[in-house]
């Protein structure tokens, strides 16, 4: 009897391949003279904010609850006095995007700040209409004893420069566990967070996709639509 012939062992191997990442980076100065051009407080893998990002949306962390417009506006202040700070990374989308994919060009990395109580001395927002001479300007809190107001500040940056001082600040801190900025002010667990019992930032000027607020009073509001040779933004 012919015995059966031995079966041929053979193995399989999947490529690894290299899991892909968002990173942005964080300034680091705690008190003092702080120049901030861009920071988002976030390295996570973007396969998990894909995982991730529609439960954010839902939950509150992430910022816009809202689809942004596809043009970001400037906004200054002679200083911004904050009680209860948090910092942690987030996505603006715009209409038409699809926030579960990351590589969508409709999507935007952000540092998304959160204070639960602010005051803005001198309040500048401008807007400008792209490629004409038209801008939209709005001012307020411009008497240094009626700064505009916000609470449960949530605030979509790409840049943001000043002189900042924290107190108390948690930096590294998970952005699941954010506890300061107010309601909803909370990152995806795994992510860098900082958070501060204060803030106050002299000399703002920052750039951002979105601003939402439980209450935004804007004291002495003046706003104009200024053309031409007058279309200046806030810096």
């Amino acid at each position: 009897m012919r015995a059966p012939a031995p079966q041929e062992r053979r193995t399989y191997s999947t490529p690894r391949q290299e899991e892909p990442y968002v990173s942005v980076a964080q300034g680091s100065a705690l008190k003092g003279r702080t120049r901030w051009k861009r920071f988002a407080t976030v390295i996570v893998p973007a396969s998990f904010i894909a995982g991730a990002i529609v439960f954010g949306q839902a939950t509150g962390a992430i910022a816009a609850s809202f689809n942004v417009s596809g043009q970001q506006f400037k906004v200054s202040a002679d200083k911004l006095e904050g009680t209860g700070f948090v910092q942690y990374g987030g996505l603006a989308t715009e209409k038409g995007g699809n926030p579960a994919n990351p590589a969508d060009p409709k999507n935007h990395p952000v540092a998304v700040s959160g204070i639960a109580e602010a005051k803005l001395y001198n309040l500048c927002q401008s807007v400008k209409v792209p490629g004409l001479p038209i801008v939209m300007l709005i001012r307020a809190g411009q008497s240094a004893n009626a700064p505009a107001t916000a609470t449960n500040l949530l605030i979509d940056l790409t840049s943001l420069k000043g002189d900042a001082t924290f107190q108390n600040i948690q930096i590294g801190i998970d952005a699941s566990d954010l506890s300061k900025g107010g309601p909803g002010a909370k990152g995806l667990q795994g992510a860098f967070a900082q958070q501060a019992d204060s803030v106050t930032i002299d000399n703002l000027k920052q750039v951002a996709w979105s601003t939402s607020a439980g209450t935004f009073k804007l004291t002495g509001l003046d706003l104009s639509v200024n053309t031409g040779a007058n279309a200046a933004e806030c810096f």
